[in-house]
């Protein structure tokens, strides 16, 4: 006789259907239709969530959650992530929230070290990618402290998780974007990161060059499109307006950006200044900044990714870590293109 996690008056309770049905198809048997196959299997799979949730109840979760990013994005990601909170119920999930727009990899450390001696079932971090960083994360781990990465990855540490998107994949994609709408010009692209020391900027850097090289092979011109780069401007807008201007100064034929880091209202000024035009200009994160620039038609484009799920994804795999779900997978965040045609 064939075992199962379920008896089968559990199953066909579920089902809506006879118990010999359900033990045909548990056997193997013939002469059952296919969309009765289907109505069991769905079943099982109904009583396997259930099951989670009755192993959730009661359940408690503390999560901090740490990143180092300019504040209109973390003032995003905060009201994501407790938007989606009443979600999670059985459980009751409550956060902390450590945010700060610059700091030193050493404070970083040591606002990590900090949990070690506290009741956190969990850490959500944006951290530069830096092996004092990940011996942080590892030693949190190692205490039974599991540690999701968002956004940007230290892929060295011990961390559970990285949740965010494919930036590789969201550089060759800005590629594509700025060079299909610059076409046949010769612009340069202006390029701006917060700082290297992000590895998911650094990704998005690599995927946008070498798509644009690549793109520009396919024309026959293979050293592709000329790119200036502006970097450690910590997307804050004043020192990125400044940057800016300074590029601009230097170099006439800036046409285009891709913005990795952000300061978006800093460049627009800095092109309104110079009395210069910008054809093409490609962000990330549909924020308190981007929105209206997005509305406005100032910014082109922006690659945004659903902060909720985000911030659901993060939550259930730490919740798994704890031993109080089970069946979640290291998943990449789609990458939606938004311009202002179809900007929610």
């Amino acid at each position: 006789m064939v075992k199962h996690r379920y008896k089968v008056r559990e199953i066909a309770q579920q089902a809506g259907l006879s118990e010999a049905t359900v033990d045909r198809v548990l056997h193997d048997r013939p002469g059952v239709r296919a969309n009765t196959r289907a109505e069991v299997q769905q079943a099982v799979s109904d009583l396997d969530k259930q099951r989670a949730q009755l192993r959730l109840n009661g359940r408690k979760f503390l999560f901090d959650v740490v990143m180092q990013t300019p504040a209109r994005f973390s003032a995003e990601f905060r009201a994501a992530l407790e938007a989606e909170l009443p979600m999670l119920s059985p459980a009751a999930v409550r956060c902390r929230f450590h945010f700060r727009e610059t700091e030193s990899v050493a404070d970083m450390v040591s606002t990590l070290d900090k949990f070690t001696g506290r009741s956190s079932h969990g850490v959500m971090v944006k951290a530069p990618d830096d092996p004092e960083v990940a011996a942080a994360i590892d030693r949190l781990v190692a205490l039974g402290i599991p540690v999701v990465t968002y956004v940007t990855d230290v892929p060295t540490s011990s961390r559970v998780a990285y949740v965010g998107i494919d930036n590789r994949a969201a550089g060759a994609t800005a590629a594509y974007l700025v060079d299909s709408w610059l076409g046949d010009s010769a612009s340069t692209v202006l390029i701006i990161l917060t700082s290297n020391i992000f590895r998911n900027e650094g990704e998005r850097e690599m995927g946008f060059r070498s798509t644009l090289r690549s793109l520009g092979a396919e024309r026959g011109d293979p050293s592709g499109r000329r790119v200036v780069e502006i970097t450690d401007s910590e997307g804050i807008d004043e020192t990125v307006f400044e940057r800016v201007q300074a590029a601009l100064a230097a170099h006439d034929e800036i046409e285009a950006v891709y913005s990795i880091g952000g300061g978006n209202t800093g460049v627009v000024r800095a092109f309104e200044h110079a009395g210069r035009r910008c054809r093409v200009f490609v962000a990330h994160d549909l924020d308190s900044d981007n929105r209206p620039l997005l509305r406005s038609g100032a910014l082109s484009a922006v690659l945004h990714h659903d902060l909720r799920a985000d911030a659901r994804m993060a939550c259930r795999v730490l919740m798994q870590a704890g031993g109080g779900l089970d069946g979640m997978v290291d998943e990449r965040s789609p990458i939606q293109v938004l311009t202002r045609f179809n900007a929610p």
